[in-house]
């Protein structure tokens, strides 16, 4: 997790896909540990993957957690699903670190972006 500043992932001209992992993590994941430790391993892993173009995260004060991921193409999504270590951690967050979760992937068809001048 980086300490720059807060700021969405850019707009990309479309189309390209996102991945919307919504969650609720288990009382045991909040500890300091292996989660935070998977977490940003699998950050590592995405960033390398052809085509992949960001992620946004946020958590609720309630214990919601939502990231999403943006993919330039089907093949991006493709290798990034089908990452052997990705494929280890999505068992394990079954097993251990989730109360529940939805995923969804969406082709995105328009886009666009802000950002406001900073004050003279």
């Amino acid at each position: 997790m980086s300490d720059q500043p807060a700021a969405p992932v850019t707009a990309y001209e479309p189309p390209y896909y996102a991945v919307v992992f919504t969650s609720v993590k288990t009382a045991a994941t909040s500890a300091p540990g292996e989660y935070g430790a998977t977490a940003e391993r699998m950050e590592e892993l995405v960033s390398r993957i052809p085509g992949y173009l960001g992620m946004d995260h946020a958590d609720s004060p309630g214990g919601l957690s939502i990231t999403v991921g943006y993919f330039r193409d089907a093949d991006a999504l493709h290798l990034w699903r089908s990452d052997i270590e990705h494929r280890a951690a999505q068992k394990r967050g079954r097993a251990e670190w989730y109360e529940s979760y939805t995923l969804h992937v969406a082709k995105v068809e328009r886009s666009h972006a802000f950002v406001r001048e900073p004050a003279r």
